[in-house]
């Protein structure tokens, strides 16, 4: 077994070393994989001023050879990080990544252009691209660990890559969306407080664009409802949603949205009017007679329209004619 082994590894170290000693190498890069490179031509991409490596990469991107498009402008970049040709370079770099299939990766390089070219990187044009990628992930797309093994989304990822992308520009074209982004990626993993905390950041922020803060405050509604209807039903989380929702109904009657939203709202008075029903029920078998009046009552206001209202008001009356007879 061991002798079986062994032969194998010394017939893979000679294959290996015939590989690495042969005419025409291969040439393994981090991220971009193995390259082949033609006997004589080796390193015949690279030039010796940046802007004759930039039209390399440029004229290799333009033809579709985006391995050698990436490599001729990761080259510009190291070897010139200072120069005006090292923006487009970097550009380039995202562009290439992008195209070769690895948009995570992609959207990285673009962080890089925003960060290390402030001054010379086009926001709201890098902020388009980055969005667009983490639509992607956002609707599904697997994440590739080392660029190679695909392993499925993660929203925490997800929220982030829109958390950059506010960050970068939050008062920018694609700014207002990305933070709403943020919250749809957390309610994809049903981490509702966290989608709420977004929508809210949303609604305040961006509260002069009606269409952006209607679609926040709507969803940060939605959002407090599915806290509310968790298997532990929420009072307090209920109440945040009707007050969310009636602002919402309150600043946007025209929306379309608008009855779906007083639907929401009358089944979570009714829940709240369910509960306030029961713990009247509580206290009355207890012969705790005023606090079944408080609750009865609670019922009443919280849900007027409810099927516990009329048996809630039944149950005031018959309780007050008691305490008027155990007084008398």
């Amino acid at each position: 077994m061991i002798r079986g082994f062994t032969r194998w590894v010394l017939l893979l170290l000679v294959v290996l070393g015939g590989v690495w000693h042969c005419p025409a190498p291969l040439i393994y890069t981090p991220g971009e994989g193995w390259v082949y490179e033609p006997v004589g031509a080796e390193g015949a991409w690279k030039r010796t001023r940046a802007k004759d490596q930039i039209i390399v990469a440029q004229d290799a991107y333009d033809r579709g050879d985006y391995g050698l498009s990436l490599r001729a402008a990761k080259h510009t970049v190291k070897a010139w990080p200072l120069s005006d040709y090292a923006p487009q370079a970097q550009e380039l770099v995202a562009k290439s990544y992008d195209a070769k299939g690895n948009p995570e990766r992609a959207f990285k390089e673009y962080q890089k252009l925003v960060e290390k070219y402030p001054m010379r990187a086009d926001y709201d044009q890098v902020a388009t691209q980055q969005y667009e990628i983490a639509n992607q992930f956002l609707a599904g797309k697997w994440f590739k660990l080392w660029g190679v093994i695909p392993y499925p989304p993660s929203m925490d990822r997800v929220a982030g890559m829109y958390e950059k992308i506010v960050k970068n520009g939050p008062f920018g074209g694609i700014g207002p969306e990305a933070q709403l982004k943020v919250g749809a990626a957390r309610e994809k993993q049903k981490n509702y407080p966290e989608a709420v905390r977004a929508y809210e950041t949303a609604a305040d922020r961006y509260h002069d664009k009606p269409q952006v803060a209607s679609e926040a405050m709507y969803r940060a509604g939605m959002a407090y409802n599915q806290q509310a209807n968790k298997a532990d039903y929420d009072q307090s989380q209920a109440v945040r949603a009707i007050d969310t929702l009636t602002d919402f109904v309150t600043l946007y009657p025209e929306d379309k949205r608008v009855d779906e939203a007083e639907s929401v709202m009358d089944s979570l008075r009714n829940e709240r009017a369910q509960g306030s029903y029961q713990v009247a029920k509580f206290y009355e078998k207890r012969h705790r007679w005023a606090g079944a009046l408080v609750y009865y009552n609670e019922v009443i206001v919280l849900g007027p329209e409810s099927p516990f209202a009329d048996e809630a008001r039944e149950r005031i009356e018959s309780l007050k004619n008691h305490i008027r007879g155990t007084t008398n």
